[in-house]
């Protein structure tokens, strides 16, 4: 029988890759240290999905396909896992057949964790499952400046009249005051739109907008600028839906766009986090039925990485 270390992950050089917990990056589970400062959980609810099911799957193949996982992130310089605790919180357990109880037992599961100090990096799941953990992060954090990787602008109002899905979180979210309407922005949008009302609702709704086709005029760089310059030193929550990237890098995921980012320049982006307040992180949209080879849990899994990372402390500087 395997065990994590006390603090970190699995010493692979003992044990190999496919032997071990099965937690994220074979990081110790949380019942297994004193205090975790960040908690990696996985909420397995897709209810609100328009279209292919089977993100509920998600958070048990992202931790499948995080064992090639380090414990150096040469990219950053830094030890992630030495730095701060980080441990497996597993899933919420949420009502995949009553999608406002689901939302409210996110809610106090997110809270429940939020509550011992830990910085959470939620693995979904659905896009639903942004907005209870943004009412979490308000409370904590007041206003939040969000940034959204997303094909979608998930600002719709309603879906065959139903006012929660994975399409509408972000409107719930600034019509409810939890987001700082003059620090939140999508990056990566693409994609057909029901009419150009979509672009004029969403600007009154609080984001600004980097689109997928601007990564061909301003690089990964642009997109880094135009973010710090918008979100500042606000707290700042990042709530990623994989579908941000080209289906060629991601195509396990329920709603795919053509003409995305690749994986190189998602990460390039969120390695640059570590300038920012950064409160907390999800990652969502992972529907392994529709994976081949692992790819879209090696992306996932590894963005995780670089938010953890990045919400590593650095020596000699203050972090929130």
């Amino acid at each position: 029988m395997t065990h994590s270390s006390p603090h970190g992950p699995v010493d692979a050089t003992v044990h190999p890759r496919f032997v071990g917990p099965p937690t994220f990056a074979r990081l110790p589970r949380i019942d297994e240290v004193a205090r975790a400062d960040v908690a990696v959980v996985g909420v397995p609810f897709d209810s609100g999905v328009s279209y292919r099911p089977g993100a509920r799957f998600g958070p048990a193949h992202v931790r499948a396909s995080s064992k090639l996982l380090r414990t150096y992130n040469p990219a950053q310089q830094v030890e992630p896992f030495a730095l701060q605790q980080v441990a497996d919180a597993g899933d919420i357990s949420c009502n995949p057949f009553n999608i406002e109880e689901a939302i409210g037992q996110i809610d106090a599961g997110a809270r429940d964790l939020a509550a011992t100090g830990a910085k959470l990096m939620t693995i979904g799941g659905d896009h639903t499952i942004a907005l209870p953990l943004l009412r979490v992060m308000h409370e904590a954090h007041g206003p939040i400046a969000v940034v959204h990787f997303d094909a979608h602008l998930d600002t719709w109002d309603t879906y065959f009249g139903a006012p929660l899905t994975h399409g509408t979180p972000f409107r719930r979210a600034s019509e409810e005051g939890l987001i700082d309407r003059t620090g939140s922005m999508h990056v990566g949008i693409r994609g057909p739109l029901y009419s150009p009302q979509d672009l004029e609702d969403d600007q009154v709704l609080g984001f600004q907008l980097v689109g997928s086709p601007e990564m061909d005029d301003i690089g990964w760089r642009g997109v880094v600028e135009r973010i710090r310059s918008r979100v500042g030193d606000r707290p700042t929550y990042v709530s990623l839906d994989i579908d941000v990237l080209d289906p060629a890098f991601a195509p396990g995921t329920g709603t795919p766009e053509a003409g995305g980012l690749t994986s190189r320049e998602l990460l390039s982006i969120l390695r640059s986090f570590a300038e920012l307040n950064l409160v907390g992180a999800d990652i969502v949209e992972v529907a392994p039925a529709y994976d081949h080879a692992e790819v879209t849990g090696i992306a996932a899994a590894h963005a995780a990485y670089e938010l953890i990372s990045a919400m590593a402390p650095r020596p000699g500087a203050e972090r929130a």
